[in-house]
């Protein structure tokens, strides 16, 4: 279930048909958030999906698997921008990193046990048995939306950073609960945020996904290096998502940001690095590559989707959310398609040198980020304001 809806986690073969259904799915799953909750949404997306599913596993022609992957992909859009909401409403502020983390982790490691399940499962020669995936797919969106009614949301912040009304860079100050995504539009500050993430998903994760194993190919590395290179970016997520967490913890936003820049442009270097080697040594740089692509996917799991969410009015907050993954959708959808054309032009390298100074670009856009942030939201779970001493303070006597 997570392949389909997850933003951060691999996408699967038909994910750019996905992609054209975020396009009308988030901004409805941002804005019916808003007015129904994240839990109705969320539960309506994951039934979508869930119905797209089965129509996949009933496909005897082409244009019946692009209605299912249609259908599955708007199930998809509505639910992320509900779940990235209805999360950032059951922690405090404090923990937002802390929850959209673990989200990435728990992601992650859920895709590599499915991924393990359906290889078991599957055989090519049996068609039946894909079938079976397809229901057992929109059997666990069925049985997962219970789930939502399990958990509780904290009761509506009445102070802090961004909450209940939108400073704008013109001057002026609107309520929130009047407010729509052409209010949004003109939040200056979240529109540098907005074209920060469809960048870093466009050179990040949509390159990962589709440029990094056909650049793999080309340099004559093994399918079954690709696979390792894989696993070993899954294995990196999963086991340091919490770790880099905690190192990150109290450290300014970005700077992490300036840091996963870094890593990501030394994940493509030392992809350029493996094409221009032996066998042997270039299997083992593209396998440190994903690994270092993962160590900088855990930072941005940390700070954009916390970051939107801190800046964003609570009744705002699912159109934010949805606005946040359009960029997601935005930037999945340009990035492959840029390196589609350079790659059917054999222009390699042209490709990872561009990728490389689009870091820098990232990087230099999180630097003049930082001047317009405030400085508690700069900070990666900042500590639970202290408000024991105001209790505890005598009220002074009617004067």
């Amino acid at each position: 279930m997570a392949s389909i809806w997850a933003p951060q986690a691999q996408r699967p073969p038909h994910w750019p048909w996905l992609a054209l259904a975020g396009l009308v799915g988030n901004p409805l799953g941002g804005q019916w958030a808003d007015r129904y909750g994240p839990r109705t949404v969320l539960a309506l997306g994951w039934a979508t999906a869930g119905a797209g599913a089965l129509l996949l596993a009933t496909v005897s022609d082409w244009w019946q698997a692009f209605a299912g992957a249609a259908v599955t992909g708007l199930g998809a859009a509505l639910a992320w921008p509900a779940l990235d909401t209805l999360l950032a409403e059951v922690v405090p502020e404090e923990r937002r990193s802390s929850v959209f983390a673990l989200r990435h982790a728990t992601m992650n490691a859920g895709m590599a046990v499915g991924g393990l399940l359906a290889s078991a499962v599957a055989h090519v020669g049996r068609p039946a048995t894909f079938v079976s995936l397809y229901v057992l797919d929109a059997v666990s969106f069925l049985l997962a939306i219970p789930l939502l009614w399990v958990t509780r949301s904290r009761p509506p912040h009445t102070t802090g950073p961004g909450v209940g009304m939108i400073a704008l860079n013109s001057g002026d100050t609107i309520s929130a609960r009047t407010g729509g995504y052409r209010k949004i539009i003109r939040d200056r500050l979240f529109l540098r945020i907005w074209l920060l993430i469809a960048l870093l998903v466009a050179v990040g994760f949509a390159q990962f996904n589709a440029a990094f194993p056909t650049l793999a190919v080309s340099a004559h590395v093994s399918t079954t290096v690709v696979g390792l290179a894989f696993t070993a970016n899954t294995v990196t997520v999963t086991a340091s998502q919490l770790l880099v967490l905690r190192a990150a913890r109290g450290k300014r936003r970005t700077s992490a940001l300036v840091v996963l820049c870094a890593l990501w442009a030394c994940a493509w270097m030392l992809v350029l690095a493996g094409r221009d080697t032996g066998h042997n040594t270039g299997a083992v740089l593209f396998i440190v590559a994903a690994t270092v692509f993962g160590l900088g996917e855990t930072l941005f799991a940390i700070v954009l989707p916390a970051l939107v969410n801190d800046i964003a009015p609570r009744a705002l907050r699912g159109r934010y959310n949805g606005a946040s993954a359009f960029a997601y959708t935005a930037g999945y959808a340009v990035g492959p398609a840029a390196a589609g054309l350079l790659l059917q032009q054999e222009l390699d390298l042209l490709l990872l040198a561009g990728l490389v100074v689009a870091c820098a670009t990232a990087a230099v856009l999180a630097i003049t980020l930082r001047r317009r942030l405030p400085p508690a939201v700069d900070i990666i779970d900042p500590p639970a304001p202290d408000t024991s001493t105001v209790s505890a303070a005598p009220v002074p006597a009617h004067q």
